[in-house]
This record gives C-alpha cells, structure tokens and sequence, in this order.
C-alpha cells in the first residue's frame, strides 16, 4: 500500500507516537493527572549515549512545551542550532504540583521554577562526560533544592533506533550542526553562550568520531587524545 503523501514520513509518524505515549504515562508526583498535562515542570533531553544535552523548564503544559522543540513547532534552542531533535533519544521530567497549583502569575512560577532547573542542570551537568550541558544560558547556580520524583523514558522506538543511533548517521548530523552554528556566530552578533555551546558541540563531535575509529580498530591521526575520554559506556 502506498504511502499517504499528506502524513509526515514514517520515521517521523513512529516518534511522534513515542512522545504522545510518553506524555500520556501517569504523573508521578500527581495522582490521576497524566506526565504531560503538567503546568510546572523541569524537563531534559538525553542522547543515544545517554548524554544529557539540554535541561529547561516549563510553565506551559509539559506535552506543549516538549512538542514545540521536537515536533517542528517554533523553538528557539532550535532555530540557533543550539539543540539538533535528531540528537534527542530519551526525555526525563521533573513535575511540581505545588508550582502548578500555586497562585501567582506565570512570571511568578518561573521563578520558583529557577531553583529547580538549577538543581536539575547541575545534576546532569556533573553526570556528564563533558561536564557540560548544550543550554545557551545556564541556569544560575544555587544550592541544590530536594528534586521530585522523574519520569525518564525513550522516544525512538526499536525499530528505527540502530538506524538512527549509528555513529555514522550521528556524526554526520553533529558535524553538520557545528558547522551550521559556526555559520551563525560568523554572521551575526552573538552572546557568549552561543560561543560555549559551539565548543561543547565540536567536543561531542570529537568524541563520537574517537569511538568510531576504536570501534572500527582504526588508530586515530593522534593516538593520545583517544584516551581524552572514557568510551565505557555509563
């Protein structure tokens, strides 16, 4: 049977399905209210490595906020080559009922939010590999705050995941980006968080492309920086 010429690709239609069904899990911290309806959130996104990439916050539903990085909808960490959605294989949410059901304004949750999009940034941050997260702005730093239970949970499924996973594929879309967000700082005005994520991205290319080549048994050009970083996986 053909294809229907009006639907996005497969590969497309079988992720989207993925994040509805991961918003459609049970809030942990919310009894009878589903993960993505949640109004005050801090959300990140984990790569095929399970290296976090990105760390936000949300006073927006989760399902709304999520969808308009990864679905195609305006996002800006997007728009700047800041984030790749290729890139992103797991999303985990942190939900606060109590920020959701506070009084105030929507300026006023965002600011209680802070606090736990720091916690969640230095968290991840300190679990990377790189010791770094893809974010333009980061958060500013306070004392860790005691974090809600997480929902974590992948969205590519099986069947497409060792096509989309392949050091190749992820290689040439992370050299693609750098390449693209170098392109942007040399044309435009740009803050100094731009400049850091374009390093942190060329260090994430340089380790992938070091993986590969120990993967393949291939000595690299200098053999010394192979053991930069830890190719165990964590």
């Amino acid at each position: 049977m053909a294809a229907n010429p009006k639907l996005p690709p497969r590969v497309t239609l079988l992720i989207r399905n993925e994040i509805r069904s991961f918003m459609n899990n049970p809030d942990p911290n919310h009894t009878g209210r589903k993960v993505g309806d949640s109004k005050a959130a801090v959300y990140a996104f984990y790569d095929y490595d399970g290296e976090p990439i990105y760390v936000g916050q949300t006073s927006d539903t989760v399902r709304a906020r999520v969808g308009r990085h990864l679905t195609g909808q305006r996002s800006d960490v997007v728009a700047k080559f800041i984030l790749d959605p290729f890139e992103v294989a797991e999303i985990e949410v942190w939900t606060i009922p109590e920020i959701a059901e506070a009084e105030g304004s929507t300026a006023t949750k965002r600011k209680l939010l802070n606090e736990y999009e720091s916690t969640v940034y230095q968290k991840l941050r300190d679990e990377s590999r790189f010791k770094a997260v893809l974010n333009e702005e980061v958060p500013k730093e306070i004392t860790p705050v005691p974090l809600p239970a997480s929902l974590r949970g992948r969205i590519i499924p099986d069947s497409i995941w060792d096509d989309r996973a392949h050091a190749d594929v992820r290689i040439a879309r992370r050299a693609n980006i750098v390449g693209r967000l170098a392109q942007l700082i040399s044309e435009r005005q740009v803050k100094g968080g731009i400049r850091r994520t374009l390093h942190l991205q060329t260090q994430r290319l340089e380790w992938l492309s070091n993986k590969r080549l120990t993967e393949l048994g291939i000595e690299s050009a200098d053999s010394e920086t192979d053991t930069l970083f830890n190719f165990e996986e964590t």
